[in-house]
């Protein structure tokens, strides 16, 4: 749990400790948590009222929306339709999809205006201006993950020793990904009949950095470094950060990018809600380098070992990534 606070305000000794404390959370989990982040509380709660309002909607007006390439990686994506996994082959992930399917819809949005990406939106007039609202709250809570985004590298750059603003020409376009997410209530015996079900599966992140607003139901696990999966346990008005592969390759893999995944919730469904877990709702913001820029390993990361990853442009590489999870 690191108070990110005393890097944004704090006297320089509290920085460089809170920077210091961030690039190790990286380097030994992958994961930290993040409290004092600068995000107001009720723009995250207004973000989660608008996601369940949402996914609420109609089918087939959820469908008009529908997620179109790898390359845009923006719209709306229905039941079954991604599978997240570490496997790389279309035809080995299509075999996990039938076998064990995510449990989730999505819905993502880009930065707005890249050419030849549009964002999908509903109609400004939907639902007495609900459209517009929607599209304005979204847009604004992109651009404020965007600077927290920027500030988090900059703690990297100064754990590593390195410029403060080292990444500041990697993150100033904004090219990441706001992605609203539910899953469904899902009845018990789900789980029961299928050893293997989880409601999304065993995988890293693609990018540098991930932002994961989280609500009260649980079932995020985190690999351990000891190679066991432990709870992410939600904690009000925090943020979990998990560092990403492109961020890993970056550093030459000093930085380590954590396998995780949405299980079984660790509380059984309560009297009330019978033999059925309720719906669980979060929001990612999936960070990356500019997709015009190489990514090329560090110079003062590099050991003994010396570099492990040839230079690879952030945008290729997400595309390749996307285009055999969906």
């Amino acid at each position: 749990m690191i108070d990110f606070s005393l890097f944004l305000h704090g006297s320089p000794t509290e920085k460089k400790e809170t920077a210091s404390a961030i690039l190790s959370g990286f380097q030994k989990a992958g994961f930290i948590y993040l409290k004092n982040h600068g995000i107001p509380s009720s723009k995250v709660q207004q973000v989660f009222k608008y996601s369940a309002e949402f996914f609420a909607r109609p089918q087939e007006e959820k469908d008009s929306l529908e997620w179109y390439s790898a390359k845009a990686n923006r719209g709306y994506t229905a039941h079954g339709r991604e599978k997240v996994t570490q496997l790389e082959e279309k035809g080995d992930v299509e075999a996990l999809r039938q076998a064990v399917p995510d449990l989730k819809e999505s819905y993502e949005v880009g930065r707005e205006g890249e050419p030849g990406c549009p964002n999908m939106w509903l109609p400004d007039d939907t639902e007495g201006g609900w459209g517009a609202k929607f599209k304005s709250d979204m847009l604004s809570f992109h651009d404020e993950c965007k600077g927290l985004h920027i500030e988090i590298m900059r703690a990297i750059a100064a754990g590593l020793g390195i410029d403060v603003s080292w990444f500041d020409s990697y993150t100033d376009q904004g090219d990441n990904t706001l992605r609203l997410l539910h899953y469904p209530p899902v009845k018990k015996d789900v789980f029961e009949k299928n050893p293997n079900q989880v409601r999304a599966g065993e995988h890293s992140d693609y990018g540098s950095i991930t932002l994961l607003f989280q609500d009260s139901r649980g079932g995020l696990q985190v690999e351990s470094p000891r190679g066991t999966f432990v709870d992410a346990t939600p904690i009000p008005d925090t943020i979990v950060i998990n560092a990403g592969d492109l961020l890993a390759r970056w550093s030459n893999d000093s930085i380590k990018s954590t396998k995780h995944r949405v299980v079984e919730p660790p509380l059984p469904p309560s009297p009330d809600q019978g033999n059925t877990y309720p719906a669980r709702y979060s929001v990612a913001y999936f960070c990356n380098p500019n997709f015009n820029r190489m990514v090329e390993v560090i110079p003062n990361t590099v050991g003994k070992e010396g570099r492990k990853y040839e230079s690879v442009n952030s945008g290729d590489y997400l595309v390749m990534r996307l285009e055999a999870t969906y």
